[in-house]
């Protein structure tokens, strides 16, 4: 029996955009994700490079195996400001 089901990806999770229901710790420790994905929410281990706090706004980048994700701090759309998008309108 092979050990290969330790290690599925959940291809479907890259991508999306998440909020952390618990904060990580960079390399000293995950956090968790609350994502909409699959008609509804799910929550998956969270790991980031760098510290990040609980209610921040993450991209999902890679998955690590079942329920453990990669991910990275993503600017909210409630964060941004009129004309911060870099086109011009104000």
């Amino acid at each position: 029996m092979s050990d290969d089901h330790r290690w599925r990806r959940d291809e479907s999770s890259i991508g999306l955009v998440g909020v952390l229901t618990v904060g990580t710790r960079g390399t000293d420790g995950p956090g968790e994700v609350l994502v909409q994905i699959r008609g509804g929410s799910e929550t998956f281990i969270a790991w980031s490079d760098q510290p990040l706090a609980r209610g921040t706004t993450v991209l999902v980048t890679e998955s690590r195996g079942e329920r453990t994700l990669e991910v990275i701090q993503w600017p909210s759309q409630w964060d941004a400001r009129p004309g911060a998008s870099g086109t011009g309108e104000e």
